[in-house]
């Protein structure tokens, strides 16, 4: 079994009085170690697409499963574990709190496991020298470069050690050669073996993918 099936995911809104389908009919396998890109035009269903994969979003039809598991057959409490445990997520707006320094924005997926004490600065500092920042731990975030808040962002998606990275247009806010960096990070990551999907408008950000979901008006282009 792959790590991660869509079958026959269906996600419907009402809007005016009419319902208007987002994703239609969309069945989706991706192994475990795979690096994928999402890609389409604006209004495709990408975002809707990666906020089901988040377990952010119930489908209107179909069902999603993750290691075997039904994931929106979970109650709310094993919804919120699935998120925790299984996605890091990581946005293009940085998403990062003003006012606590770079280590302790990375901490903050770890605040609510228990452990010895100090473990959850060790495992903060641990991939904050992995995504190349080990030496601004007690920077804030605007004292940082827009590159290097995204390195940020991806220690927080990492530190909790998710098998699935979930990243929405990752250099959409950088310049085109601080996006190759953080491309580039991506891609070592994925070849250490972290399951990554991602969307993108970029074709050269796709380039990094091993494999690529094209949507349009909510279907899969073949």
């Amino acid at each position: 079994m792959s790590l991660i099936e869509l079958k026959n995911v269906c996600k419907f809104y009402e809007s005016e009085g009419e319902r208007v389908a987002a994703l239609q009919e969309l069945t989706v396998s991706v192994e475990a170690g795979e690096f994928a890109a999402i890609m389409g035009p604006s209004g495709s269903g990408k975002s809707t697409l990666l906020n089901i994969l988040g377990g952010l979003s119930h489908p209107s039809a179909g069902n999603y499963f993750v290691d075997g598991i039904d994931i929106y057959g979970l109650p709310n409490e094993k919804l919120a574990d699935f998120r925790r445990e299984y996605i890091g997520f990581v946005f293009q707006s940085f998403q990062l709190i003003p006012y606590l320094t770079v280590l302790e924005n990375v901490m903050l997926p770890l605040a609510i496991i228990s452990g010895r004490n100090g473990w959850q600065r060790e495992a903060a500092c641990q991939v904050l020298d992995k995504v190349g920042l080990g030496s601004k731990e007690r920077r804030l975030p605007n004292q940082l470069s827009g590159g290097e808040q995204e390195r940020v962002a991806i220690a927080r998606a990492l530190v909790n050690r998710p098998p699935i990275i979930l990243a929405d247009e990752p250099t959409g806010n950088l310049d085109s050669a601080t996006g190759n960096e953080i491309m580039a990070l991506l891609g070592n990551l994925n070849a250490e073996g972290q399951t990554i999907i991602m969307v993108t408008h970029n074709p050269e950000n796709a380039a990094f993918a091993r494999g690529t979901i094209r949507l349009k008006d909510g279907r899969i282009q073949v």
